[in-house]
C-alpha cells in the first residue's frame, strides 16, 4: 500500500508563504482525485484542495485565491503552494485520497504555524 511523508512545515508570519510536498511511495496515478486535509487543535479534519489526475483542482472557500495545489505524477509528489498565511491556517496538514474517502494510511503530517 502507498505511504505518504508530508513536508514543509514551519513557523511563518501572517502574510507569509509556505510550500508543502507530500511524497508516495508509489505510483499516485491511480489516487484521483488526490488532496491535502487539515486538523487545527480542537478540530475536525477538513478538506482544503484537491486535484483530480487530469489536474483539475478544487478548493475549499476559506483557502480559494490563497492555496494553489498541484501535482507531479512522474515524481509521485502532491504540491500545496500557500500564501498570505493567516493565523487561522494554523494546524496538520496531510495529504491523501479524496474518494470516496482518504482511504491510505494517513502520514505523520507537517505542522504549519502562522503567527500573527
Amino acid at each position: 500500500q502507498v505511504q505518504l511523508v508530508e513536508s514543509g512545515g514551519g513557523l511563518v508570519q501572517a502574510g507569509g508563504s509556505l510550500r508543502l510536498s507530500c511524497l508516495a511511495s508509489g505510483s499516485i496515478l491511480s489516487i484521483n482525485p488526490v488532496g491535502w486535509y487539515r486538523q487545527a487543535p480542537g478540530k475536525q479534519r477538513e478538506l482544503v484542495a484537491s486535484i483530480t489526475g487530469g489536474g483539475v483542482p478544487d478548493y475549499a472557500d476559506a483557502v480559494k485565491n490563497r492555496f494553489t495545489i498541484s501535482r507531479d505524477n512522474a515524481k509521485n509528489t502532491i504540491y500545496l503552494r500557500m500564501n498570505s498565511l493567516k493565523p487561522e491556517d494554523t494546524a496538520v496538514y496531510h495529504c491523501n485520497a479524496v474518494r470516496p474517502a482518504p482511504y491510505l494510511p494517513w502520514g505523520q503530517g507537517t505542522q504549519v504555524t502562522v503567527s500573527s
